[in-house]
Formats: C-alpha cells, structure tokens, sequence
C-alpha cells in the first residue's frame, strides 16, 4: 500500500495535467485530508481549501447540510457525506471534492458501529458518489489515519476519470 505522500504526489501530477482542484469537508478525520494534500510540496496548485465540520450545527453552517438530512440518516450517513461534499464544491473554487464523516471511536453502536466512515466525492458537473466503509474497531487513531488515506484514494481515482 502506498503511504499518504506517494498518493498525494500522484494526485497532483493528475490534478495538474487535468486542471483540477480540490476542497475537503471533514468531520472524523479532524483536517487530516487537508494535512496530509498541504505537506506535500507544490500542493497549493492543488489544494483550495478545506473545511472541518465536526460538529452538525458546523455541518449546516459551512456546507450547508439540511437538518432533515441529520435528522433522517445521523451525521454518519452517505447521505450527509453527499451534502458536505456539494457543499464543499459551492463554497469554493475547487473542480472536485472528498468528504469524511465517520465513528473513529471509541463508542458506536450496533446500527453505526465504531470504525464505519461514510465518504462522498463530487464534482462541477453533478457527479456526486457516496460510499460507506467499515474499518473496525481498529483504535480512534487507525480509523482516522485509514479514513484519511482512503480518501486520498477516491480523489485519486476521481482525478483520473475511475470509478
């Protein structure tokens, strides 16, 4: 597996050569998209800006995430993902962006156990996907580092036109 560095590299070159930019929208992950994009260097060709949204009324405030949506699936849902990451693209210049919302831990329930992270990516012309991995009970700590490096990945594969 590639380590954050080695993706975010290729992320750039992709983002380059296509004339991408990305915004993030973090709940779980606390910024650690965004940190991990902005310590590579050159990234500010890339990056536009990120939003850490922990709290719902955050949520609402900065990307415009409906309480009916809350209310309906919870925070940790890929319905709410979906929103932050439209969110994301309408309060900033980017082309593309990823969205995190999870249960690190520790705590969850049997309906959202510890360790499910729900992600969504969007882009200008509508294409919003969202998806729900469960990592496990891994440790607050490994669910956020593998929250952040698998949406490295969906960037990835969305700046390179991938499923």
């Amino acid at each position: 597996m590639s380590g954050p560095e080695e993706t975010v590299r290729a992320l750039l070159a992709e983002a380059t050569a296509r004339g991408i930019t990305v915004a993030t929208a973090e709940s779980c992950t606390g910024g650690m998209v965004g940190a991990a994009i902005t310590a590579v260097p050159g990234s500010s060709a890339l990056y536009d800006r990120g939003f850490v949204t922990y709290s719902n009324g955050a949520k609402r405030a900065m990307l415009g995430v409906t309480q009916n949506s809350l209310d309906a699936h919870g925070a940790v849902s890929e319905a709410v993902a979906a929103e932050m990451a439209t969110g994301a693209l309408s309060r900033s210049d980017a082309t593309l962006s990823v969205a995190v919302t999870g249960i690190a831990g520790p705590g969850g329930s049997d309906h959202k156990p510890e360790g499910r992270v729900c992600f969504a990516t969007a882009t200008r012309d509508g294409d919003t996907r969202a998806e729900t991995v469960d990592f496990g009970a891994l440790g607050r700590g490994a669910v956020r580092e593998a929250a952040m490096r698998h949406a490295l990945g969906l960037l990835l594969a969305r700046a390179r036109g991938q499923d």
